[in-house]
């Protein structure tokens, strides 16, 4: 499978780990702190190929896929759930310890996010749909994350993703439907 985008990762390993999976070629961040130079090759790299964002799923990974999205816009995004990142042994989470599956997967469902913010759904909605404060709420936005495709988020940030991918009020009842009759299957 050839990826046309470069794919900015956070390291070298992130880098083996695309490439066992996909015929890519990747920008390393070399750690959250993200410098102007690595921005410069992101924005030049959306310029000319396109740029997938494909960022471990931790509060570091995030981090890095903001700063970048908000200097270089446009940029596609690519989530891996956080169990598909788990280190087989010991501790770890994060790209270079996925599947190549999971990797193709996630890369296959790349999405640009966008700015303009529909209302459609509310934070009323989600607090209904018992995604926001209550119990078993953050394994329904892990699931309903995963159905979006949009990748897990706290329940803080769950609105403001579901507008930026533009989801739509059918779209999420449509996902709630699913998370709610894998809970009674439980």
């Amino acid at each position: 499978m050839k990826i046309q985008e470069i794919i900015v990762v956070e390291g070298k390993d992130d880098t083996t780990a695309i490439k066992r999976a996909v015929d890519a070629d990747t920008i390393e961040t070399n750690g959250s702190a993200v410098n102007e130079s690595t921005i410069e090759k992101v924005r030049r790299a959306q310029e000319t190929r396109g740029v997938i964002i494909f960022t471990d799923p931790d509060f570091p990974g995030e981090k890095i896929r903001k700063t970048i999205a908000g200097k270089v816009p446009g940029c596609k995004h690519a989530f891996l759930p956080k169990e598909d990142a788990l280190a087989k042994r010991g501790r770890g989470l994060g790209v270079e310890h996925a599947r190549p599956e999971a990797i193709r997967e996630a890369l296959k469902d790349a999405q640009v996010m966008h700015e303009t913010i529909s209302e459609e759904i509310s934070q009323e909605d989600l607090i209904i749909a018992g995604l926001i404060g209550g119990e078993g709420s953050k394994e329904r936005r892990i699931l309903l994350g995963k159905l979006l495709k949009i990748g897990y988020t706290n329940g803080k940030q769950l609105h403001k993703r579901l507008m930026m991918f533009q989801i739509s009020k059918q779209e999420f009842a449509e996902a709630l439907a699913i998370v709610r009759q894998e809970e009674n299957n439980e």
